[in-house]
């Protein structure tokens, strides 16, 4: 625990900078997707089937890691697996 009368170090000048930039970053990147999105709902609501359909095989993928089973199981920990 801290006492009360300690000060918490403040970020040095670099650090604020840092966080200031970030901000203006992920404000103009906001910015941009919605006027993206705005200006070209038409084009974007073309592909989303596909961009559906893309994302069955990607979610499979990331989510199972494949079916190869590449994971360091043991046969003790795979035979409890299936009783589940």
């Amino acid at each position: 625990m801290k006492a009360e009368t300690e000060v918490e170090p403040r970020p040095s000048g670099r650090a604020a900078s840092n966080l200031r930039v970030r901000r203006v970053f992920l404000v103009f990147v906001g910015l941009a997707a919605v006027l993206l999105i705005v200006e070209h709902r038409l084009h974007v609501l073309g592909y989303l089937p596909w961009l559906i359909l893309l994302a069955c095989p990607l979610m499979h993928v990331f989510m199972h890691r494949g079916h190869g089973h590449k994971g360091k199981h043991t046969p003790t920990e795979d035979q409890g697996n299936h009783d589940a």
